[in-house]
This record gives structure tokens, C-alpha cells and sequence, in this order.
């Protein structure tokens, strides 16, 4: 398992496949406050709960200056599905390698003592240098985006 990052670490580089058939890259959010979230599969109960959440209150991250992606290991044609079918409209990314998750220590799980293999459910906040501004782990699928902005210092008023 990846040492979790902290606050000011340098945020791995990473270019995935997206839910639009393209590639996605941390470059091309240079000069932008980026919430990462990663989740462990698309259309599940909880996973969908959390995109919903997170498309409900795009507008006001993207006007505090976030922009939001997530990331799963699932494949592109299920997050085209996903997109889709919950109307999401921000990009979802493909890490079926787990390679990213890996690098940002949203995978290998410990439960018991014992560690296995799985995704983390966690988010991680970029600053427009890409370095670390927030790092959560293990979060809960349901409440999370309104305690996200809470963190972050957005009102909460205007949420749906």
C-alpha cells in the first residue's frame, strides 16, 4: 500500500482514458483548483449516490474554482453508461490498471489487520500548482460532497 498523501505533496501526473472515448491528463487542469475523487464502481448504490451528489453541486465547486473528476477502475464503455444514465457532467476516467489509484494511495484496503486489495473511497484536492491541498480517505459515499464543501469553505445554503 502507497504512504496516504498529505497536504503540499506533489500531486502524481496521470493520463487516463475517459468516459467520452478521449484522454484525460492532470496537465490539462494547469492553473486549476481540481477535486479527485475515486470511487469503486460506477452504477452501484453508493457510487451512484456519490456522482449524483457530486453533479448536483457542480456549479457551486466550479464557482469556489474546483473542477471535479472521477476516477474508478471501471471500463470506458460502463462509464459511458454511467454518464448517461445519471446525466453526470464532469469526466469520469478509466484506471482499470489501478495504477493511479495505486500512486495516490486510493487502493489496497486493511480491514481487521488484514490487507487486501480494493479501491479506496477518497477524494483529493489539487491547488492550480498540483500540489496536495486535501487528502480524505476511506469517506463515506453518502454526505460527503456537502461535507466536502464544508472543508473547503463553500456555502452550503444553495445545495439541493
Amino acid at each position: 500500500m502507497t504512504e496516504r498523501l498529505v497536504p503540499g505533496d506533489p500531486a502524481p501526473a496521470f493520463s487516463l482514458p475517459n468516459s467520452t472515448g478521449g484522454t484525460t491528463s492532470l496537465t490539462d487542469f494547469s492553473g486549476q483548483q481540481v477535486v479527485l475523487y475515486f470511487y469503486p464502481a460506477a452504477m452501484t448504490p453508493g457510487c451512484t449516490k456519490q456522482a449524483c451528489d457530486f453533479r448536483d453541486n457542480l456549479a457551486s465547486l466550479q464557482g469556489a474554482g474546483y473542477q471535479v473528476v472521477g476516477i474508478s477502475p471501471d471500463p470506458v464503455a460502463k462509464l459511458e453508461k454511467f454518464v448517461a444514465k445519471e446525466e453526470l457532467t464532469f469526466p469520469l476516467l478509466s484506471d482499470s490498471d489501478h495504477a493511479v489509484a495505486l500512486a495516490y494511495a486510493a487502493w489496497g484496503k486493511e480491514n481487521y489487520g488484514k490487507t487486501y486489495e480494493g479501491l479506496i473511497r477518497s477524494t483529493i484536492v489539487l491547488d492550480g500548482l498540483g500540489k496536495v491541498t486535501m487528502a480524505q480517505y476511506n469517506v463515506r459515499a453518502t454526505g460527503h460532497v456537502a461535507k466536502l464543501r464544508r472543508d473547503l469553505g463553500i456555502e452550503t445554503s444553495d445545495a439541493a
